[in-house]
């Protein structure tokens, strides 16, 4: 139910042969999926259209249309993910298809090769855990604010933005995300001008033996400590039904990260 603009959205177009083919749309014609205009005059209105769509309310936006070259630098900043089990193997799958390729028959000097149906490849992983850090900065549209285009990154946004993080990977069920589930979320809420590290560094999966729980270390008790004054709540979420959580972290508060509740 709420808009979105940059995600991949399809639709026809005519080619000079007079045939239809299905094409992503451009920014332009999302845009104006969206908003039902396409009109760039008023850079005030576009700004308002922006920060009415959920992804940009999150994570900003780069939009250059006639003239029209905005900048929006996203309140929510994400670092990049990385896989701390190290023991994880990439696996690679042979896909059968139950169509031969027509062009291999013409490649084909005899065209016995290419009778058989074409193969494709997937690589998936055995097992990964990745671990994403990230920011909000609720102050991040202050001029944008004063400009009266948006009414700033407000705790609603937060509340939708914290629930997404925490059922995302869960919820895409795709064929090659099947099995990826969300399996810990730390969220620090602090004071303005409360400065953090990457706190993912200090996050560690261990595999246990077969029939015990995983463990998920994190050690970063000494660097909240330092600016205990400031923090106004940690919250951890995890999944207790495979994960042993070990923390250094005092007076976090754990939930359960599939049903919410408090453990």
């Amino acid at each position: 139910g709420e808009k979105v603009l940059y995600i991949k959205s399809m639709t026809t177009m005519t080619t000079k042969d007079g045939s239809i083919r299905l094409t992503p749309r451009t920014l332009n014609e999302r845009y104006h999926q969206l908003f039902g205009e396409d009109d760039f005059k008023s850079v005030e209105k576009v700004l308002k259209n922006l920060f009415n769509t959920v992804d940009v309310k999150n994570f900003g936006a780069t939009f250059a249309e006639k003239n029209m070259n905005i900048s929006i630098t996203g309140a929510v900043q994400f670092g990049q993910g990385f896989n701390r089990y190290a023991e994880s193997m990439p696996q690679e799958q042979q896909i059968l298809s139950p169509f031969k390729d027509p062009r291999a028959v013409e490649k084909s000097e005899t065209g016995e090769d290419a009778m058989s149906t074409t193969l494709g490849t997937k690589i998936v992983s055995d097992e990964a855990h990745y671990f994403y850090p990230f920011t909000i900065n609720p102050k991040a549209y202050r001029e944008f604010e004063a400009l009266g285009v948006t009414d700033g990154y407000t705790e609603e946004d937060y509340k939708k933005f914290k629930e997404t993080a925490l059922t995302a990977a869960t919820s895409f069920a795709t064929n090659a995300k099947a099995g990826c589930e969300n399996e810990m979320g730390l969220f620090v809420e602090t004071e303005e001008n409360a400065y953090l590290p990457n706190l993912s560094t200090y996050i560690a999966f261990v595999k246990t033996e077969k029939g015990q729980k995983d463990q998920i270390k994190i050690e970063c008790g000494k660097i909240l400590q330092g600016i205990q004054d400031r923090i106004q709540e940690v919250e951890i979420y995890y999944n207790p039904y495979t994960t042993e959580l070990i923390t250094d972290i005092e007076n976090a508060v754990y939930y359960n990260i599939f049903t919410g509740e408090a453990l």
